[in-house]
């Protein structure tokens, strides 16, 4: 039997629009001066079971995404 390979890309980005359904558009950061890279992100994991954690516009989060896909992403983290 093949053996699963979780293979994920983590980046820290700011929240910039909340979107209805739980999703949100992120900035990635530490991309370059140049570059700037906004992705569609939604509530990950435990994130999305504890009910106290909400996810504002202008907060810092812990994104990951799969390499397969560079356009969508999972919040994993809200910074405080």
């Amino acid at each position: 039997m093949a053996q699963k390979t979780k293979e994920v890309i983590k980046a820290t980005g700011t929240v910039v629009e909340t979107l209805p359904n739980a999703l949100f558009r992120v900035k990635l950061e530490g991309l370059g001066a140049d570059e700037e890279k906004v992705i569609l992100a939604t509530l990950g994991g435990k994130v999305r079971k504890r009910r106290y954690v909400r996810i504002l516009l202008g907060d810092r989060v812990d994104v990951e995404m799969s390499p397969y896909d560079l356009e969508r992403g999972r919040i994993v983290y809200r910074y405080k």
